[in-house]
């Protein structure tokens, strides 16, 4: 279902521009907590509030709490916390919504709004139509009685809770004594998180990306840019090394020899394991139409099978509550767990993963090379304002070209095209099997909707 405000990961934009503004974020508190407070019978409803470490989130959060509480909310402000503590928090809390302040890998100067359910999955569907529609018009909202405004209390215990939580999901007796391990905060929410849970753990921790200033969050650091990470890998001799990004629902891992694992690599190494014990349901993982074709192959050869879903891992998690499933992941490294939780949790997929290697005895590069990627090549086409992505994708010489690089494939590999749900973007995607040329396809097709995009 397609949105106004709410794209594939809630609302996102520039900061104090429209639609990021205080002004909005107001407005969508109000809209919200009128929309979920409808639904609330009896009982003051509460919302947890989350942020990651961008400047502009002490407005935003600012301006949410002030609509909250216009509308007769309780907020629990968290400060600065991951996206999935957030959701862990509000179910765990029994909070009627939660709320995260993030843009996710996205530079400091953008920011965006995630809503969550009770029960720690994204708000979706009516829910937001019903909330957009107040949110165009106000005079609907129905503000509290003075003696009904709502009150903000701040969690001092947030912290512990969610580690906790984390450290609950792994071995009872499982530590990291004698395991030297590069943590990479991407300086985002997890700073103050991440290297302290692995030092509980008893591992030596390297820490990355741990001196958030407002500005800094995912520059050069961090799951977007897993080169760090490797470069203090190789340089400290570390058994492991684990990249976050700034709101830490994304991960990337590194082994002693430098080889950087996705969220695909994570995702077969994961599936071995928890197949070899029983413990995958369904004989299935979910992944996404991004998810590598070698490591679908390598799945199969398991005698399981892909589910592929759109990207978003929104769309990874309801695929995996309808089916019955208990892994999935996107390549971009949103790994669930859902017994755990049922949304992607980098440190909680960290734990997993290094508990993994602690039960079998197996080295991270052991762990996470288990099929060989098919060569993949992706680019953007950028949509100026007022150019839509269907009339691109519409136009006679663009479905030519495709179609011609598909003929050229010959069934030895894929093209993905997709808008995304975030930016002004088509994202063109070729994959094929080893000794197939990638780039030639995806640049053919790019410079064909190049040229398009320019006569509009």
């Amino acid at each position: 279902m397609s949105h106004k405000y709410f794209g594939t990961d809630g609302i996102r934009g520039k900061a104090n521009v429209d639609p990021i503004t205080a002004d909005m974020a107001l407005r969508i508190g109000q809209a919200a907590g009128q929309v979920i407070g409808e639904m609330i019978p009896e009982g003051r409803p509460t919302v947890v509030i989350g942020k990651d470490t961008r400047l502009s989130g002490y407005m935003i959060e600012s301006a949410l709490q002030a609509g909250f509480t216009s509308v007769g909310f309780f907020c629990l402000l968290v400060g600065p916390m991951p996206t999935p503590a957030v959701a862990m928090l509000t179910r765990s809390l029994r909070a009627d919504l939660g709320v995260m302040i993030t843009a996710s890998h996205n530079p400091y100067d953008d920011n965006g709004i995630k809503l969550f359910k009770p029960n720690g999955t994204k708000l979706n569907g009516d829910f937001i139509k019903k909330i957009e529609a107040l949110i165009d018009d106000p005079s609907k909202i129905k503000l509290a009685a003075p003696e009904q405004i709502g009150k903000a209390l701040r969690i001092d215990d947030a912290v512990g809770r969610y580690i906790e939580s984390c450290k609950r999901a792994v071995p009872k007796y499982f530590d990291l004594d004698g395991m030297k391990v590069v943590v990479d905060c991407a300086h985002g929410a997890t700073y103050h998180i991440a290297p302290k849970t692995f030092w509980e753990l008893g591992a030596k921790v390297i820490r990355l990306g741990t001196e958030p200033d407002g500005f800094n969050i995912n520059k050069g650091c961090g799951a977007l840019h897993p080169e760090t990470m490797r470069e203090a890998v190789l340089e400290n001799k570390a058994d492991i090394g684990v990249a976050l990004d700034g709101d830490g629902d994304r991960l990337f891992l590194c082994d002693a020899e430098g080889n950087i694992m996705d969220g695909d690599q994570i995702l077969a190494a994961m599936a071995t394991f928890m197949k070899e014990r029983g413990k995958l349901k369904g004989n299935a993982v979910v992944g996404t139409v991004m998810t590598n074709m070698g490591c679908e192959k390598y799945l199969n050869s398991l005698g399981l099978e892909l589910i592929r879903t759109s990207v978003g891992d929104h769309h990874v998690e309801a695929a995996m509550r309808d089916g019955g499933y208990n892994l999935g992941a996107e390549s971009s490294g949103h790994v669930i767990f859902s017994d755990h939780i049922p949304t992607g949790d980098g440190l909680l997929a960290a734990l997993q993963f290094v508990a993994a290697m602690d039960t079998t005895g197996k080295t991270a590069a052991e762990m996470g090379r288990l099929f060989k990627p098919f060569p993949q090549k992706l680019e953007n086409v950028r949509l100026p304002e007022g150019v839509l992505a269907e009339d691109i994708l519409g136009a006679n010489d663009v479905k030519a070209c495709i179609e011609e690089v598909e003929t050229n494939l010959n069934g030895n590999g894929r093209i993905l095209i997709r808008e995304s749900g975030t930016e002004p973007l088509i994202r063109v995607m070729v994959e094929a099997e080893e000794g197939v040329e990638v780039a030639p396809h995806v640049s053919a097709i790019v410079k064909t909707m190049e040229e398009k995009v320019s006569t509009r």
